[in-house]
Order: structure tokens, then sequence, then C-alpha cells
């Protein structure tokens, strides 16, 4: 098989709904970013993947016809919020099984402000069966959104299990900002004190709204390239995929009681443990993650998931500075969905921007030093969960 780089990546900077330019123009401006990051033309592109939720059908193939036509098929995906990342599953699995050379994965969204919401309000919606064990499990709030009450109650059954306090989860956000402070693509760059975020009015659970991450615009695009594409083409691809996986939820989730396993642990876990095995690399070979943190809670129980430190352990992982630039590993460089957004067909194409960029030693004053192994976890309830290892070859 044949072994993906990554030869460009592109993105735009994220901004708050009511102030980007429309989905095509920006996935646009995304994907040309790309292809001149890997210095090739869009009619080397041999397949195509489009990652979005709200747009219609078909709206990867108006995005590429503003660069070009050249016929190749381009393939809409709709993973909820691993749609990005399921994109750039695709095409990293077309590379390897040698069915194409050069693969393009795009992503993008232009969300409206406020809590995520149904769509089409005359049929079951997909979530029902997440919905039905949330309701086994909590208690819900009607004057509250739904989706941060699936991930408060998360965080009090870890509260309960192993006692972390409300702070603990505030300090993620906290460490977000400071390290979005650092990236010029970011929407929310200022940084907040463990009192503000605690001050913030409250969502559910130790949640509160400065623990959530914002409805945000923007677009990002990876350009995948077979090494010998690559070197034909005198193309600089230093950043391989080393492995990666796509697991959905198992049967366990709905058996079980747990709200933790409800919002993707056991999805995370199955997904992290299959990358490092067939990588051949354990977590603490990593040296900088991106992480799917939508919610405080959904990263202190992803660095348990991922493997990052053992189970029970995460609030002194956080307390001990093990998440950031001096520590263990170091946690969302770029601010993650926290502070740099999240516009949810983008965001696992803007994840593998910021890792590609850190394996590169190209991430400016985010760079984590010597940078070599770099995870990526990408999760979107309903369910699906994309977990992807890169390793720099420079």
């Amino acid at each position: 098989m044949a072994t993906a780089r990554v030869a460009g990546v592109g993105m735009i900077p994220f901004t708050k709904p009511g102030k980007s330019e429309d989905w095509d123009v920006m996935a646009e401006k995304a994907v040309r970013l790309a292809l001149a990051d890997a210095g090739i033309s869009y009619d080397q592109v041999q397949h195509a993947y489009a990652g979005y939720m709200y747009a219609d059908s078909t709206a990867g193939q108006s995005v590429l016809y503003r660069i070009g036509s050249t016929g190749i098929p381009i393939i809409n995906v709709n993973n909820n919020c691993s749609t990005g990342s399921s994109a750039l599953y695709l095409a990293r699995q077309m590379i390897e099984l040698g069915a194409v050379d050069c693969a393009l994965a795009f992503g993008f969204e232009q969300m409206v402000p406020g809590a995520l919401g149904t769509v089409f309000q005359d049929r079951k919606g997909p979530m029902e069966i997440a919905s039905k064990k949330f309701l086994e499990l909590c208690t819900y709030d009607p004057s509250k959104p739904p989706t941060p009450q699936f991930f408060g109650g998360a965080g009090l059954e870890y509260q309960k299990r192993y006692g972390a306090s409300d702070e603990t989860f505030a300090m993620i956000s906290v460490k977000a900002r400071r390290h979005a402070a650092n990236n010029p693509l970011a929407v929310f760059r200022e940084p907040v004190t463990l009192e503000e975020v605690m001050a913030s009015p409250n969502l559910s659970g130790p949640v509160t709204r400065l623990q959530a991450c914002p409805p945000t615009c923007g677009a990002a695009a990876a350009v995948l390239v077979s090494a010998s594409f690559a070197a034909k083409h005198g193309i600089k691809a230093p950043v391989e995929i080393l492995a990666q996986s796509l697991t959905t939820d198992l049967q366990k989730t709905w058996d079980g009681q747990s709200m933790i396993s409800l919002i993707g642990y056991d999805m995370a876990k199955e997904g992290a443990t299959k990358v490092y095995e067939a990588a051949g690399v354990s977590p603490d070979d990593v040296d900088v993650v991106e992480l799917h943190d939508c919610f405080t809670p959904n990263e202190l129980v992803s660095y348990e998931s991922l493997g990052l430190t053992p189970e029970g352990t995460a609030e002194r992982y956080i307390r001990d500075g093990q998440n950031t630039y001096g520590g263990k590993h170091v946690v969302n460089p770029s601010g993650g969905l926290l502070s740099k957004g999240h516009p949810i067909g983008a965001t696992g194409l803007a994840q593998c921007y910021e890792l590609t960029h850190q394996l590169r030693g190209t991430a400016e004053k985010r760079q984590v030093e010597g940078a070599r192994i770099a995870l990526q976890h990408n999760l979107g309830l309903g369910g699906a969960c994309v977990i992807t290892l890169y390793g720099a070859t420079r």
C-alpha cells in the first residue's frame, strides 16, 4: 500500500457568523491556498472530497467549478462534527489503495449564530437513538440548548467518578485562549482568566459559556499525494499519515449507563488503539495533539480515551501543565475548537493544517519544539470519530 503524504494545506481565518464571505468563496480560497502550498495545479488532482453540514447537495462541485471543471469524481461528505476528517479519511484511503496519486480534501461551513438546531422539522432526526439514551441517564432542561447538556452530563459523571473540580474544566478554556493568542486564524485570541470562565453563564453541569465552542464560519483544505507522485513532481511533502481510523459507536454505548460513553469515549479509545498499533507507536511518543474540544468535558475525557494519561488522572494532568508547552504533550496549540472556532465541515481539515505546520516546523509562535509525531482527534455525535497519526519525514 502507498503511504499518503500531506503535500499542501490551506486555511482561511475563521470568523463569527454574519462576518464571513459566502461558503463557496471561503472554500475556494482554502483550496487555492492548499494547491499553492503543494505547488500543483488543480488539473493534477484526481479525486476530491468536500465536507460540509449546512449546504445543499453537490455544494462541493459548486466550489470546485470556481477553480476548474476537469471531470474528476467529487464526493460530498457529511458526518456531523467529524465531517472534515472523514473527507480526509477518504482521500487518504484512495492514495493508500493506489487508486489515485493526488487527492484533495476540503471542508467549509457558513453557520448562523446560536446553538446548533435541527434543520428538518418534519421528520425524525438522526440523533434520535442518542437522545433516547440521554433521557435514560439525564434530565433534559428545555430552557437550555441540548448539545451542552450531553457534554455537561459527561462532566458530571466524571466528577462523580473521580472528584474533578469545576475549576479543572475551566482551566482548559484558559489554556485554549492562551494558545490561540498566537494563532492569527483563530476567532478568539484574547486571554481569559479562570475567574472569567467560571463566572460566565452556566450551560450544563460544570460547563459555562466560555467552555463551549462558538458557531463559526470558515474553510480549510489539504492535498494528499503518494510518495511517487511527490518525487515525480519535485514536491516536498515531509509529513505523512502513519495511520488513520474511522470508528462509530459500539454496542456498549447503548447497553451501558454512561454519558462519557455517549459523547464518544469508546469510539475514540477504539480508534486510538487501532492507530497506535498500526503505526507501532505509543501515546508517549506523541509530541503534539489537536483534539475535539467542542466543550471542556470532551477535552478532559479525551486525554484518557486517547491514552495521553491513565483513566482517572486527567485532573492531575491538567493541573501539572502536562497539556501545554513544557508538558508531556502540547494539546491544541491552535487554540482548538474553543478558541480557534468550529465551522463544522472545516474543523478536521483545520486540525490537519495545524499539525502539518507543526511537523514541518513552520508553526511560528505556536511551534512545538522538535515535534515529530502528531495526533488528531475529530469527533461527531451520532456518531463517528476519526483518529489520524502523522509523522515528520524531514
